[in-house]
């Protein structure tokens, strides 16, 4: 893997000099700005060795270096070791964004080349700023991949299939005119739309292009007049035809869509989302383009009765797999089996994959046994896959893809007698992730309002985490969504109701152990006062926290009665749907504090 990268980079080089280029940033990204991408567009991985989903690669003549955030701190030192590429430190005071460090390290008047294909208008528009300060030119039409990339694997192939009314609450038609009439609200009369969630949503459709992802490759345009779906033809079906035929919609090859999008008469108004479709894209519009945020993005996060109630049912069927998963894993390291990290993620998939309506899993399985635990996005290979003892911690990350919901839920769980440090730590994150989920809060909060909430207690300790403490999720979509999210950094949407978000509270000591506990919530009206609209979140995830982590000599009498009555509720909606050792195990794993 090394010497890959090594020839990957040599490769690039030649590419760039011949095209007087003297610095390229290669993200990770597709040209629908997407979070997870199919293999066809990891170039960043192919040109790094470093699988995260998160990082940007720098390339100059003579240097490399990879900016990732602090989920990644500890895989990509791992992962980029014995490269020449650098690890540049995301979020920290002492670590310049990319445009400044590039301005800084190459000569006034050089050129800095990107695929604006793989960039958002809003992220072109900063570096241009940035270059243009410290004297750089930027140029948006390079893309070496063609050269360097010999064996690129293909487009995804997958077919198309409709996710059923029954499911979604909405036919696409209704959504359709909605986003229309909003678009008409902002002055344009149509939109274009990158985001495959979004596109996924809006046409009730879904496919596997995209690990763990179920969104369908394709760019939409939506107008009165036309709707058109830019798509490969060999992923529709005579039946997806038919139904699209029924919704309005006509397609396009794939890649026809910068032609039509420049062909469109100059009095066309398009709005675009800058932060959710490529600079390529608006290229081509040119003049057409009206920006502003996607109509969609809110449409879609507040979910509706329908979907709420899938959700619902879906925590229940994930809930008696997670407990059959934590029963058979600590059965077989207290009867002396052999467990890896990698059989760990094994049995929670066969567990899920029982349940009606299982689709998939909703992002790969984080199973971090010690000190794997304390990386964040640790996903085990098989050559550090780590065998558990009857001893420290097993930190648990999974979840699922229904038709009718998608769940993610982090466990911390003990496989031995607990030390007096793993005690305290769980115990102050549980105090975090308790007090977000009994905040009652004014309509208009944002999620860096409360983010606080959950941090206070290791604060106090002088501790911390660097991740976000809550995320969007999606219904039968992408496990995380916007625009809102729960962080230190201000997201401007409000906490609305509908919103499903994760509460995710963490502490990771470095070599030692890491933990994190995550439920799912919903947003929903509390009460109405003569102060206004007050709103409360109502956990959705079912089951049971570490009992024999928590010290409730630290614990508010409060604190102590929300773990007793959470447990309650799972008890209640769980054990109908269990019986023999699986029943057992949760009856004690839910007793009173």
């Amino acid at each position: 893997m090394k010497r890959n990268v090594q020839k990957a980079l040599t490769a690039l080089r030649a590419v760039m000099q011949r095209h007087g280029i003297s610095a390229t940033i290669i993200p990770q990204a597709d040209p629908h700005m997407s979070e997870y991408i199919s293999d066809h567009w990891q170039a960043r991985r192919m040109l790094s060795g470093f699988t995260g989903s998160a990082g940007d690669l720098v390339v100059t003549l003579d240097k490399a270096m990879l900016w990732t955030d602090s989920r990644y701190f500890i895989q990509a030192e791992q992962q980029l070791d014995g490269t020449e590429i650098s690890l540049m430190k995301d979020g920290l005071r002492c670590t310049p964004p990319i445009g400044f460090w590039l301005c800084d390290n190459l000569k006034q008047g050089e050129l800095v080349g990107i695929d604006g294909m793989m960039f958002s208008v809003a992220a072109a528009q900063a570096l241009q700023m940035e270059l243009n300060a410290g004297g750089l030119a930027l140029a948006t039409d390079f893309s070496p991949l063609a050269e360097i990339w010999p064996d690129r694997p293909a487009l995804p192939t997958g077919k198309v299939f409709v996710h059923d009314a029954k499911y979604t609450g909405r036919e696409a038609s209704e959504k359709i005119a909605d986003i229309l009439k909003a678009a008409e609200s902002c002055g344009a009369d149509a939109t274009f739309i990158s985001a495959l969630d979004e596109i996924a949503w809006t046409l009730n459709i879904r496919s596997n292009d995209v690990s763990y992802n179920p969104v369908v490759t394709s760019f939409l345009y939506l107008s009165p007049a036309k709707s058109v779906l830019f798509i490969d033809p060999a992923k529709v079906t005579p039946e997806i035809a038919d139904y699209f035929s029924t919704q309005g919609i006509t397609t396009q090859p794939y890649d026809a869509v910068k032609e039509f999008l420049a062909s469109l008469p100059d009095n066309t108004r398009v709005l675009v989302d800058p932060a959710r479709n490529s600079a390529g894209i608006v290229d081509a519009l040119g003049s057409k383009v009206i920006e502003s945020q996607s109509p969609v993005l809110m449409l879609k996060a507040c979910k509706n009765d329908v979907q709420i109630e899938g959700e619902r049912s879906a925590m229940v069927r994930d809930g008696v797999a997670m407990v059959k998963s934590l029963c058979e894993i600590t059965s077989r390291i207290k009867s002396g089996d052999t467990l890896t990290e990698m059989n760990v993620a094994e049995i929670l998939r066969r567990h899920r994959a029982e349940g009606e309506l299982f689709f998939d899993e909703s992002f790969g399985t984080i199973a971090g046994y010690g000190p794997h635990g304390a990386i964040v996005h640790y996903e085990a290979t098989p050559e550090s896959d780590a065998t558990l003892r009857p001893e420290g911690l097993l930190l648990i990350d999974s979840g699922a893809q229904y038709l009718d919901g998608t769940t993610d839920i982090t466990r911390t769980i003990c496989l031995g007698s607990p030390t007096r440090q793993e005690i305290r730590d769980f115990t102050l994150v549980m105090k975090g992730h308790i007090a977000l989920a009994s905040m009652i809060f004014p309509a208009g909060t944002t999620g860096h309002q409360l983010d606080a909430i959950a941090r206070q207690f290791l604060w106090k300790e002088g501790l911390s985490y660097l991740h976000g403490t809550g995320h969007g999720v999606g219904h039968f979509l992408n496990v995380h969504e916007g625009p809102h999210s729960i962080r230190l950094n201000h997201v401007p949407t409000p906490l609305t109701p509908g919103m499903i978000t994760s509460n995710e509270p963490g502490l990771y000591r470095e070599g030692i152990h890491g933990i994190r506990c995550e439920n799912l919530v919903l947003t929903t009206e509390a009460m109405t006062t003569d102060f206004g609209t007050f709103y409360r979140f109502e956990t959705l995830t079912l089951c049971p926290f570490e009992r024999r982590l928590f010290d409730i000599t630290i614990m508010t009498p409060q604190e102590i009665e929300w773990i007793n009555q959470y447990h309650r509720e799972v008890a209640r909606q769980l054990l109908p749907h269990l019986d023999g050792e699986v029943k057992t195990w949760l009856e004690n794993a839910t007793k009173p504090l």
